[in-house]
């Protein structure tokens, strides 16, 4: 079923009613989407247009709590220019179009939809791998110019029975996999965190090094994250290792390859290449393009659509409100990417006590008394709201008379003190 989506003009003001929560939305997003948010008791702005040039700007006139962006880069400004923005959600997978780090030293959670749109990703790749092992897209240019090349385009080496090499085995490097046993091909797959258990579970080879993958593989599929060890990791090593015609897809990011490094594989070893990203792509809507692999035989392109399909769009759309209602029910962002792995914590200071109020201050004034500083809480009421325990992460050990100070509170029931290690 086709969804429509909306867009709206700025405002000029937020809404006056600072207890509600204000959405904005810088992309498209399906409309159940927005009526669900709506339903939730949500101020919904839609500006599908803003870039990351104008994002700021929105952003001061809405001044929304939570923001859902696609496309849409998220610069450092935007969180500087934000008062009440505590959640930003990117409507896919990768978050590398925001600025984690900014968003973190303003205590901003943000969330990612994974796998929602691993199935469109994977579809994609395999038009891609066909698109290179038959030419399609070069066949329908000469028949578009009135060109009938059948000897030329006659020659292909197929698929069944031979190998591809799935790089990343995160869901869409798995979801292509399981594509692959329709053509007939054998399956390999590489990742720094794939173990031989793991593969014997996907039903796929297991390759102990990228290197030997590449000298292995027909077809090589790129499913890894953007991150700084994946930057260019398609170099000219890589293109060194793989098959003479072997193809190569890419719908991952464009930062994953240097493209220089590929376009002299494509002239010298008759690499065959499928991109829908690009090392520079336009911010969004439609403008003028160029990149030299294109200009290169048997390299084939796409617009950076592999999660482009209503089914993908929806099953985002539905994460999206689900990690908006979650947050607003309960304080907690699902997906969180930002949240630190680790943190500076020594001691664990459990409190037990009476649910009444005041408690808790008592304790962190106890704890600010000798500097100490808290680095993670949590506060369980017990069945019956009578009781509760607070288990309170510090960076340090907590002294005696710090102790005596917290139990002279007449609702503090006991503490313990124990060491946080690993």
């Amino acid at each position: 079923m086709m969804h429509a989506t909306t867009t709206a003009q700025p405002q000029t003001s937020p809404p006056s009613d600072t207890s509600v929560t204000t959405v904005l939305i810088a992309d498209t997003l399906a409309e159940f989407g927005l009526d669900a948010l709506r339903k939730a008791g949500c101020h919904v702005r839609v500006q599908a247009d803003l870039t990351a040039d104008t994002l700021a700007d929105a952003v001061r006139a809405y001044d929304p709590d939570a923001l859902i962006v696609r496309s849409t880069k998220v610069p450092a400004d935007v969180f500087s220019a934000a008062t009440r923005l505590s959640l930003v959600i990117r409507a896919g997978a990768g978050t590398d179009t925001i600025d984690i780090e900014a968003a973190s030293a303003q205590g901003i959670s943000v969330s990612n939809c994974p796998g929602m749109n691993a199935v469109a990703v994977a579809e994609l790749t395999w038009g891609l791998i066909l698109a290179c092992d038959r030419n399609i897209p070069a066949q329908d240019a000469d028949l578009r110019e009135g060109t009938w090349a059948k000897k030329t385009w006659s020659k292909a080496h197929g698929l069944c029975g031979r190998t591809i090499g799935i790089v990343g085995t995160g869901r869409i490097g798995r979801e292509t996999a399981r594509r692959a046993a329709g053509f007939g091909m054998k399956v390999i797959a590489w990742s720094r965190s794939l173990t031989q258990e793991a593969a014997d579970a996907m039903g796929v080879g297991h390759c102990s090094s990228l290197q030997n993958l590449l000298k292995m593989s027909d077809v090589v599929s790129l499913h890894v994250a953007a991150t700084p060890e994946t930057h260019h990791l398609v170099n000219a090593d890589f293109c060194a290792a793989m098959r003479p015609g072997a193809i190569l897809v890419n719908t991952t990011r464009g930062s994953v390859i240097d493209e220089a490094a590929l376009a002299q594989a494509v002239q010298a070893k008759g690499i065959k290449v499928g991109l829908d990203v690009w090392a520079t792509e336009p911010s969004g809507g439609d403008t003028d393009f160029a990149n030299e692999l294109l200009a290169l035989p048997g390299v084939y392109g796409t617009h950076h659509v592999g999660a482009s399909t209503t089914q993908a769009q929806d099953a985002v759309a539905q994460e999206a409100v689900r990690i908006v209602q979650t947050w607003m029910a309960t304080g907690d962002a699902p997906n969180c990417v930002n949240r630190a792995q680790t943190t500076p914590a020594a001691c664990l200071l459990s409190v037990r006590h009476l649910n009444r109020p005041g408690v808790l201050a008592h304790i962190f004034m106890a704890l600010r008394s000798s500097g100490l500083n808290i680095e993670e809480m949590e506060n369980a009421i017990f069945e019956g709201g009578e009781a509760a325990c607070a288990r309170i992460q510090v960076d340090r050990s907590v002294p005696d008379h710090v102790l005596a100070t917290v139990r002279e509170h007449e609702s503090v029931l006991s503490t313990s003190l124990s060491a946080i290690t690993g």
